[in-house]
């Protein structure tokens, strides 16, 4: 159960003391705050004196009928859900709670997972509203470009304090597009290094032969082409920072390179005779298994200690919570302004969708994801035909013999997506392989 479900609220209402009893035990057990209610009259009673996410009330009481209540919740509160339940299940009853204002239908007897389903259903879509309802996000003073409001970012934002208060090396892992640049630019411009300069380097995107002369610098004539001495990104860092990112695509001869850096605080330049000190603190990042990496002889055990003296992990946006939408919105309101157009908004079924979707590419892909909706939508509102095909519903059709394996593996596996509601896990199982698999196969691009 997520954290948020501790703080919501729900009421029970039925005429019946066993059902309430049940009621009140299951719902409690999944860490929800339960009240209980006899009647209609009872109900409105508490509701009017405590706030409640969501209202569970059965549909037929003597003093009452469940009906009433669900009209009281919708013209009164707008904050709240209902689920009805009933023993007298029937297609009109269903459509009459419908036309109510009721979120869900339970006919009993109903199963403890057909009740939890729904309540987390209703909870879920409580909380669509409600972040639909909130201002457009603004970025907090000194975050530099990081936004998150879940459990898991407040984490990061504490681990980036404390590493920002010291000298120590860090070591940020996440997966890619999770942000550990925007981390370590935040940890540099808060630490009292932040007045000298801060310097990226991605280790996987320089050809090998070239990065040592990057990082340390050459003497003029040490190979072919060195017409000049040039200064390497640790003299230009000096001072500051430098942060070495994908750190773990670097080669072993390079990584004793670095780890001497480490120790001495000093380089080499290539052709030189003669080390030369530098004053940088050096912040690294991985989007691998660096220990594992260690223990199959792939990086040198000494470096990685020497980087892992602070390790700040950065969670996928997947198991961020409600911070998708927050950064959806966020993004919207940028690219609509650099485009010079309106705002648009997003319906509640295609936020859903963006909160079921497993994002492989994590923040970033959500961000090139809303500048396409911002740049290639019409309307003032982003609906889920507006979403990328991946993300959308495919319902079976008949093919022709003239597609690939692929194709078609890739259609079997949207098609078993769409119909578990987007639950990884349950696709996984069905498909017969894991969930790493699975992301995979996700992010391999269309055939």
């Amino acid at each position: 159960m997520k954290e948020a479900a501790k703080r919501e609220r729900v009421l029970v209402v039925d005429d019946a003391p066993d059902t309430l009893e049940v009621l009140q035990r299951n719902l409690t057990s999944k860490q929800y705050r339960v009240f209980t209610a006899p009647g209609v009259a009872e109900a409105i009673q508490v509701l009017d004196q405590t706030p409640v996410d969501l209202v569970i009330t059965d549909l037929k009481m003597p003093k009452g009928s469940g009906l009433d209540l669900v009209r009281y919740v919708r013209e009164n509160l707008k904050d709240t859900e209902v689920i009805l339940i009933t023993g007298y299940a029937s297609i009109e009853g269903a459509v009459q709670a419908v036309k109510s204002g009721a979120e869900e239908y339970l006919s009993k007897p109903f199963t403890d997972g057909e009740l939890f389903e729904a309540v987390q259903r209703s909870m879920e879509k409580l909380r669509l509203r409600r972040a639909r309802q909130k201002a457009l996000p603004v970025i907090p003073a000194g975050r530099f470009g990081l936004l998150g409001e879940s459990e898991t970012m407040s984490r990061v934002w504490q681990d980036v304090a404390k590493a920002a208060s010291t000298t120590a090396t860090v070591l940020i892992s996440g997966e890619s597009g999770t942000g550990k640049e925007l981390v370590a630019r935040a940890i540099h411009y808060r630490s009292t290094r932040s007045a000298a300069p801060f310097v990226a380097v991605n280790c996987g995107g320089i050809p090998e032969g070239l990065l040592e002369s990057e990082l340390f610098g050459h003497v003029k004539g040490a190979f072919t082409g060195a017409t000049e001495s040039r200064a390497g990104f640790f003299q230009t860092a000096d001072g500051g920072t430098i942060f070495l990112d994908e750190v773990s695509d670097t080669s072993l001869a390079m990584q004793a390179k670095l780890l001497r850096v480490l120790q001495e605080k000093e380089v080499c330049m290539v052709g030189a005779r003669r080390a030369q000190k530098v004053d940088v603190r050096v912040l690294a990042a991985t989007n691998k298994d660096l220990f594992g990496l260690v223990k199959k002889g792939g990086f040198r055990e000494d470096l990685y200690f020497r980087l892992n003296v602070i390790n700040i992990s950065l969670p996928p946006l997947r198991e961020r919570g409600d911070d998708i939408l927050l950064l959806a919105r966020h993004f919207a309101a940028r690219f609509a302004e650099e485009a010079g157009k309106p705002t648009p908004q997003f319906s509640e079924n295609a936020l859903q969708v963006l909160m079921r979707f497993d994002w492989p590419g994590n923040v970033r892909e959500l961000e090139n994801v809303i500048q396409r909706l911002v740049v290639m939508t019409d309307g003032d509102v982003i609906d889920i035909p507006d979403l990328p095909p991946l993300m959308r519903f495919s319902a079976p059709r008949v093919n022709g013999l003239n597609r690939t394996l692929a194709e078609v593996e890739a259609d079997y596996i949207r098609n078993v997506l769409a119909g578990v509601g987007g639950n990884k896990t349950r696709a996984a199982e069905i498909l017969g392989i894991d969930r790493k698999t699975l992301r995979e196969k996700l992010k391999m691009p269309a055939p």
